[in-house]
């Protein structure tokens, strides 16, 4: 198997590169990747039910009293309040940088000194699998490889795009209204070089196998680091042709198929995710021919689980979940609400009416948040994301005159929708802890994405989350229980069939397992702060099963009783009422 997976990455190689430069190419991969070791491929199930991520900064909380270091800190919040909840630590770059908290790297290689070291990692990781970003598309402007490439130092001086200035880039699609090229002082005088993200971001240049073979050798060295999930961060925008649009290129494809034939060699149970904040169609291009990201993000989600909670109304998340086909064998969605980055609008282009884009943006900018934008190839700007923490977009919807006494149940209900979904779950750190906006933050950094990327003190978050009735203990406890009593259940398998109901706008609902498990589990979601009532034989169908229960609460429900009621914003996760014993989940403890 291995032998075929060699002469894929040589053949991929041959289609990037000139054959002589593909064939230097193919010696140095080859050479790295021994050294690296080829791990024997082991026959082991890729995912299960027991598969969640959080997503966390390696400072997310601090220890501004006894001084230690953040990503010490963030292992001693996780011991004591996630325990094995999830499996799974997505640590956001901790990497040396310049800006954009973290993704401007300076060095692929080490640790920022001010959050840890190497053993830090290590340590983390032998608690939970590890998923790092390889920051694929740029590198700081203050790196060394930026650094040489000023000073004409081979092999440096080629790791970047140069282009005069004159050359008709509008067709290039952006994520930013920032300047596509920016100016650089070198040796040889000024330069400008491609910036899709920021003037500090400067993009690396794949058309040279060099660039290629470097970031591989990246790569290996997270492999050496016990990197379970590898992200390919901006990966969308690797490769870059002039006359073209610089999105989602055949050749960068091609790459990422590259980049798991490496990954499967040495980490065979290992997979690829990629970040690909785009419309729906062209996210899933990434699962390729089953020989691409073994994960993409489920990006349409986070804007449609919003607008429906934010409206009451669920008829666009369920048009929009009833036509989503399932993933090939041995591909999966990474399902999300929110992250360091904000609510992407892309992703609901086709699926949401305009009207309903700038309502939502209308009721977002009335909690606080703000909207970042993209520039169009006409030169106009467009709504790229909304920034906003997402407790704080919960606080009140669009038929309310103010905040009211719903938001955490309101986002309860939005947690578990994304928890009830085919795919595999990923929660921020900030939802679990229900952070409001950090307004302070953005005053502090000028960005608008700092709302949503608060640094915790540790004293002060340890007071509130081992509080009775703050918000962000009713959060975090609940969802720790949610989370623990969802990995016993066959029905949340990642691969385990969804079938999407229409049960009128103000429901979301969905069977898991339907026909396929002896015990299916269906979801149900009250979308609105009213009372509502379902008809459970002929809206549902109950009369399949004797009796039904609510594994989140222990209430049964029987089918000559004709109506269910739902409270505001109840969610019921209803099984057949055999196969779940255990005490109130609501009532159980925390430890």
């Amino acid at each position: 198997m291995s032998q075929m997976i060699f002469e894929r990455i040589k053949h991929r190689l041959e289609k990037l590169y000139p054959l002589e430069s593909a064939k230097d190419a193919y010696q140095e991969l080859n050479r790295l990747i021994q050294i690296c070791g080829v791990e024997p491929e082991l026959e082991v199930e890729r995912w299960n039910q027991e598969d969640v991520v959080l997503i966390s900064y390696a400072d997310s909380i601090i220890d501004s009293e006894q001084g230690h270091q953040p990503l010490q800190v963030l292992r001693e919040f996780l011991q004591e309040y996630v325990k094995d909840a999830v499996n799974t630590i997505h640590l956001l770059p901790f990497f040396p940088f310049s800006s954009d908290d973290g993704f401007s790297v300076i060095d692929f290689v080490k640790v920022e000194p001010d959050f840890g070291d190497w053993p830090d990692i290590q340590a983390i990781s032998a608690d939970y699998q590890l998923m790092v970003d390889l920051v694929i598309n740029h590198i700081s402007r203050e790196s060394l490889w930026f650094t040489d490439y000023k000073a004409d130092v081979p092999p440096f001086n080629r790791f970047f795009i140069e282009v005069d200035g004159r050359e008709d880039v509008t067709m290039v699609v952006r994520p930013r209204n920032s300047p596509l090229l920016v100016p650089a002082y070198t040796h040889r005088g000024r330069k400008m070089v491609w910036a899709t993200f920021s003037a500090d971001q400067i993009d690396l240049n794949f058309e040279n196998p060099a660039v290629l073979v470097k970031m591989i050798e990246v790569l290996l060295f997270y492999v050496k680091q016990k990197t379970h999930i590898l992200r390919l961060d901006a990966i969308a925008f690797l490769w870059k042709k002039l006359g073209t649009n610089c999105i989602h290129l055949p050749e960068t494809h091609e790459v990422v198929k590259l980049i798991r034939d490496v990954f499967e060699l040495v980490n065979p149970n290992g997979m690829v995710l990629t970040e690909t904040n785009v419309p729906h169609n062209e996210n899933l291009s990434y699962f390729g021919q089953q020989d691409e990201a073994h994960l993409v993000y489920q990006f349409s989600l986070a804007p449609l689980v919003l607008h429906a909670l934010y409206r009451g109304d669920g008829a666009y998340l369920t048009q929009w979940a009833q036509q989503l086909k399932p993933p090939a064998q041995g591909c999966n969605f990474l399902n999300f609400t929110a992250s360091h980055d904000g609510i992407g609008l892309r992703p609901v282009e086709g699926i949401l009416p305009q009207r309903e884009i700038e309502d939502l943006i209308t009721g977002m900018h009335r909690q606080g948040g703000y909207i970042s934008m993209r520039t169009r190839p006409d030169g106009s700007e467009s709504p790229y994301e909304i920034n906003i923490a997402l407790f704080s977009a919960f606080r009140e919807t669009a038929n309310s005159q103010g905040p009211d006494q719903w938001q955490v149940d309101r986002f309860i209900n939005s947690q578990l929708i994304m928890l009830s979904l085919q795919g595999i779950p990923a929660i921020y750190i900030h939802s679990l802890l229900a952070t409001e906006n950090d307004q302070t933050g953005v005053e502090r950094t000028g960005r608008t994405r700092s709302i949503n990327r608060k640094k915790w003190d540790k004293t002060y978050l340890k007071a509130l989350l081992d509080g009775q009735n703050t918000a962000n203990s009713q959060v975090l406890n609940r969802l720790i229980h949610v989370l623990k009593r969802r990995k016993k259940h066959k029905a949340f398998h990642p691969d385990t069939s969804q079938k999407v109901l229409d049960l009128g706008t103000g429901f979301f609902a969905v069977w898991r397992g339907l026909g396929e498990l002896d015990f299916p589990l269906l979801s149900i979601f009250n979308l609105t702060s009213e009372v509502k009532e379902l008809d459970i034989q002929h809206e549902i169908g109950f009369e399949s099963a004797e009796g039904w229960v609510n594994i989140l609460d222990h209430e049964h429900y029987e089918p000559q009783n004709q109506l269910l009621v739902l409270q505001p914003y109840q969610v019921l996760w209803l099984m057949p009422d055999n196969v779940d014993n255990v005490s109130p989940l609501w009532a159980m403890s925390t430890s």
